[in-house]
């Protein structure tokens, strides 16, 4: 497979999204990223988490099951054609009716030549206050993995997996060289003055924790702006759409209230060098992680065999 990039250096671009009601404009809006990005010379577009409508998840309500659809399906066969005839990898994430009663949070990969090379289901389902998303998602049963496009080796999670390094760890197991993260995370705005700070940060340290743990580059791509699709105050989105270095530095960070386009070129080569000299794939002690697969390990209840060595 010929690479977009004949170079070691990958162009990613970010798709800071304020997401409408209206799925058209969405759409619309993310055409004109597309295009952009295409004329910007980037390889792989990620957009933002379910960018086709608001957040819906903030109300448990039925009528929002009609958003979803099948993938592949309309969305992903438009995409396609747009990710041809702009040459470059997209990432999208939509909300996906696999059955009648069975939907899931999924996001598309979708090669640069217009192929649909799968999908991933988003594994870690939140609940919590204006975030229900349990209501709506199954957890996804396709296991972690990556995908071998015409710009690289990717990986794809989707927010709450964020917070996971098992997700991290398995994915970039399976050769991802880059990890890109569709997200949708922001403020309770009567928390913000409080926690606000402490919230994202958190958010981002987890991330280039992730980074930095497994030696990949980290692309993290937000939402912005006001929500208030049930009513109430709503949410309020940071932006704030980031990329993080193999070595867990930042490379780039998007501002908080801001849409549009945003790059990253990616050294792929720091990868190497940074496994080189930070083996921690080399030092992991797979014989001693008994127990990892477990909920919790209750000492009355469990007796794993421990390494001495």
């Amino acid at each position: 497979m010929a690479l977009l990039h004949p170079s070691s250096f990958l162009r990613v671009g970010l798709a800071q999204m304020h997401c409408q009601a209206n799925r058209l404009q969405n759409l619309l809006a993310a055409k004109k990223l597309i295009l952009e990005a295409s004329e910007r010379g980037v390889h792989v577009l990620c957009l933002p988490e379910l960018f086709l409508s608001e957040y819906f998840c903030q109300k448990e309500d039925h009528a929002y099951f009609e958003l979803a659809e099948p993938i592949p399906g309309p969305t992903t066969d438009e995409l396609s054609s747009l990710a041809q005839e702009h040459q470059l990898v997209l990432i999208a994430s939509l909300f996906e009716k696999r059955a009648h009663g069975l939907y899931h949070n999924t996001a598309a990969i979708l090669d640069a030549d217009g192929t649909y090379l799968g999908k991933y289901r988003k594994m870690h389902i939140p609940d919590d206050p204006l975030f229900y998303e349990k209501f709506y998602f199954t957890p996804g049963d396709l296991g972690f993995r990556s995908w071998k496009t015409k710009a690289g080796q990717l990986g794809v999670l989707i927010c709450w997996d964020q917070w996971y390094p098992e997700a991290a760890r398995l994915t970039a197991l399976h050769g991802a060289e880059v990890l890109f993260y569709p997200t949708a995370i922001g403020w309770h705005p009567s928390e913000k003055k409080e926690v606000g700070k402490q919230q994202k940060e958190a958010w981002q340290l987890a991330q280039r924790a992730h980074a930095l743990a497994n030696g990949v580059y980290v692309v993290s791509v937000n939402r912005f702006g006001h929500e208030a699709p049930a009513g109430g105050e709503g949410l309020e989105f940071w932006g704030s759409s980031f990329v993080a270095a193999p070595d867990g530095s930042l490379l780039m960070e998007a501002p908080e209230n801001q849409e549009g386009l945003f790059l990253a070129d990616l050294d792929l080569s720091l990868i190497e060098k940074q496994r080189t000299h930070w083996p921690f794939l080399r030092d992991r002690r797979i014989d001693a992680y008994t127990g990892i697969e477990q909920r919790y390990l209750d000492v009355e209840e469990t007796s794993f065999p421990s390494c001495r060595k």
